[in-house]
């Protein structure tokens, strides 16, 4: 185990709270005796993988003491690094030159520090520059797929900072490696259903190859035509990216109830189910957005929402199925007409281009991603995590049917659980409350003056 240079290191998390950074290490797989790892040495990434963001995602939960120590989540997590053999691993190239995961067990970073004061005192967390120093960085190069940094508390209470890599696992998968990391710490004899780890050979093009809809400009785009056409935008750099603000809305399970009888009053009789709560809050947020951003009529605003595949293919990818199975539906409206009609208006077009990402749709993006042609013309990924400015657009990203929140290591379920900050103008997460009442709270990156009108409007029901 190599220990990093950064022991002793102090950082700030706010004006009170002092992070400690005590170790930094690698913990690599330890296998069950008598199981030894398969002799393959890489995984290729495939079309799915390759085609979402080039980054690593971090998330942060808070638990209640007690805990047990970081001795038995450090052999939890060596445990569950040997069934999920390709988060011990690495990016790299294949032995064709493709992109894969290689399994050399390389483990992942094993951080932790500790904080001086009581939780309580920093509680709820805020959307700010500060939730960095509870997670390993992730700018730049970094080696490891998975990265963890154990945070203790005066009072006992546990900060869990976890990143891992996109091109590894999309939300789902992720989720499923943390809920068996939680169960390996508690040393069950299992740790839940064994992950499904097949990415390449499940997604084949067919024998013939049937492109139906247009994934140029969708999920690829030709990248010298984009430069030419984002000239303009250079002064929206870094200068801007310091007017980026990330803003926490709280939704009340009564205040979704009643957005959802707005945006499904007066629907025909085939359509008496409504609007989803899904379909209902991002309409809401997608308009409101809209108006505190100034847009009018003649400009086009789009929606970027991630779309689960595993239950629109057919026949359906497991759950357990551990790699990324994430396309994205792009509504899009008239900036003046959005803000001018109800909440139904948008959710009808929300409803609209999800339902058309279905098995045909998957099904032809794997032929199109699998037939060379991204390769031949220099095509590269629309998901683009180097962008900071959205506008007039936004990119929605849903955890409300994610089980983040059945992570156990033995004292129970976290009492928190939230993005790490993400000051990229025009990103919207929502989660589950922390409150457990249904609930939700949304996480809302604009520019500071576009976000003051926001929260002048946010609960408005229209």
């Amino acid at each position: 185990m190599h220990i990093a240079q950064r022991r002793g290191e102090a950082r700030w998390c706010n004006d009170s709270m002092k992070v400690k950074i005590e170790s930094s290490k690698i913990v690599k797989p330890v296998y069950d005796v008598g199981i030894a790892p398969s002799t393959a040495k890489s995984v290729p990434l495939n079309v799915f993988d390759r085609v979402t963001y080039d980054t690593h995602i971090a998330v942060i939960y808070a638990f209640r003491p007690p805990n047990p120590p970081n001795a038995a989540l450090e052999q939890g997590l060596a445990r569950a690094l040997a069934v999920y053999r390709e988060c011990a691993g690495q990016l790299g190239d294949g032995p064709d030159g493709r992109p894969a995961v290689l399994l050399n067990d390389r483990g992942a970073r094993f951080v932790e520090a500790n904080v001086d004061v009581p939780l309580d005192g920093s509680m709820p967390f805020k959307p700010a520059p500060e939730l960095l120093r509870l997670h390993p960085s992730i700018d730049g190069l970094v080696e490891e797929l998975v990265q963890v940094q154990l945070t203790r508390f005066s009072c006992g209470s546990l900060v869990v900072g976890f990143t891992s890599h996109h091109h590894v696992a999309d939300g789902q998968a992720t989720s499923n490696f943390l809920v068996a990391w939680g169960l390996a710490s508690r040393q069950l004899p299992t740790m839940g259903p064994l992950p499904v780890c097949d990415r390449a050979t499940r997604f084949p093009p067919r024998d013939k190859p049937l492109v139906e809809f247009p994934h140029r400009g969708t999920e690829y785009y030709l990248p010298a035509k984009k430069r030419g056409e984002d000239e303009g935008d250079e002064e929206l750099g870094g200068v801007a990216h310091d007017k980026i603000k990330v803003h926490k809305v709280h939704f009340s399970k009564e205040f979704v109830t009643r957005l959802k009888a707005r945006a499904s009053s007066g629907l025909p009789l085939q359509q008496r189910r409504g609007y989803s709560t899904f379909e209902s809050v991002v309409g809401h947020l997608w308009r409101t957005v809209t108006a505190a951003r100034g847009l009018g009529a003649g400009e086009t605003t789009k929606l970027r929402i991630s779309v689960n595949g595993r239950t629109r293919m057919r026949p359906p990818v497991p759950r357990d199925y551990f790699g990324n199975m994430v396309l994205w539906a792009f509504p899009r409206s008239d900036a003046g007409e959005l803000v001018s009609r109800t909440v139904q208006h948008a959710a009808d077009l929300i409803h609209r281009a999800v339902a058309r990402v279905d098995d045909a749709y998957f099904r032809s993006f794997i032929d199109f991603a699998s037939s060379g042609a991204v390769e031949a013309e220099g095509l590269a990924p629309t998901a683009d995590e180097s962008q900071v400015v959205l506008c007039p657009d936004l990119e929605m990203d849903s955890w409300l049917g994610i089980n983040f929140y059945d992570l156990d290591f033995g004292g129970g379920s976290p009492f928190y659980f939230m993005p790490s900050y993400l000051p990229m103008e025009g990103t919207l997460f929502l989660v589950p409350s922390f409150l457990g009442d249904g609930s939700i709270e949304a996480y809302v990156s604009l520019f500071e003056g576009h976000l003051e009108e926001f929260k002048k409007t946010c609960y408005n029901i229209a």
